[in-house]
């Protein structure tokens, strides 16, 4: 029976260095060729993806669930409003935050990203397992990646999420209260430690993206495999059938799999698909 498989990206596909491990590429491709169905599932917007180096699948599921695309057909795209973001815009650069703006079209950022985003992705990047070096190496192509915009063109219409640095946790707690109709989450380095908080439209989880799809697919539950390696994964955890937590992923997210593989960097992508089954 064919399987539908759902990864997370960062520390799942690829390591907290951008990389792709040849296994978990040989993997993916191997899983296709036997009738699988292969779907990205991260907070990452389109624009971001493309810009890896990345295996083919069958489609993606980005921006943590905002985004859903079957073989090049757009099948959901519900982001924030352009109320929404002219208003958290106009927070964060109150507070002198640095922010992006994740579209498909591309990655959008106020000036204090280009002041406070390079020591902070090196601090995400250190947290990651990277030397220093590397770390560096890693935050110059991060902050490459964005379109700078300042005043009105920072108050896009086509935006899916919206991720800004935290000066400390207590901008998070903030932007709940701030924003209550919207979806709060963090994101950052070893431990999950809270470097980013993300703001994005309510409703719209990684779980309800994989119900769409699943829709529109006319498949089954039963038939679905969930990786992942935080607790944003969790709501893929809570809707489909068998989940695989990767061994450099956090406490939480382990102790809510079914089966834990082996880290990222050793090929554990390609040691759970031949668990599974999906590989010979």
């Amino acid at each position: 029976m064919s399987k539908i498989v759902f990864l997370d990206v960062d520390g799942t596909l690829i390591d907290y260095q951008a990389k792709m491990p040849a296994s978990a590429a040989k993997a993916v491709a191997l899983a296709r060729a036997n009738g699988h169905k292969i779907y990205l599932c991260t907070g990452c917007s389109k624009a971001e993806i493309e810009q890896r180096n990345l295996c083919e699948t069958d489609g993606m599921i980005g921006g943590n669930g905002a985004y859903v695309e079957d073989h090049g057909k757009v099948i959901l795209h519900q982001g924030l409003s352009k109320e929404d973001v002219r208003h958290i815009v106009d927070w964060c650069n109150g507070r002198h935050l640095g922010f992006y703006l994740e579209a498909n079209s591309g990655m959008y950022c106020n000036d204090y990203m280009l002041e406070q985003g390079p020591e902070t992705m090196v601090k995400y990047a250190m947290g990651k397992g990277a030397d220093l070096s590397k770390a560096e190496e890693i935050s110059k192509e991060f902050i490459q990646g964005f379109i700078h915009v300042q005043n009105e063109d920072q108050y896009r219409d086509d935006v899916n999420k919206i991720s800004f640095i935290l000066s400390s946790y207590q901008d998070h707690l903030d932007s709940k209260e701030e924003f209550p109709h919207l979806i709060a989450n963090t994101w950052g380095g070893k431990g999950e430690v809270a470097l980013f908080g993300d703001l994005g439209p309510t409703g719209i989880t990684k779980r309800h993206a994989i119900e769409v799809l699943l829709e529109y697919l006319h498949a089954d539950r039963k038939d679905t495999i969930s990786f992942g390696d935080a607790k944003i994964d969790l709501s893929m955890f809570e809707c489909c059938a068998y989940n695989v937590a990767m061994g450099n992923g956090g406490e939480e997210i382990k102790a809510a799999a079914d089966y834990i593989t082996d880290d990222v960097n050793e090929n554990g992508l390609y040691n759970a698909f031949k668990f599974l089954q999906l590989i010979d």
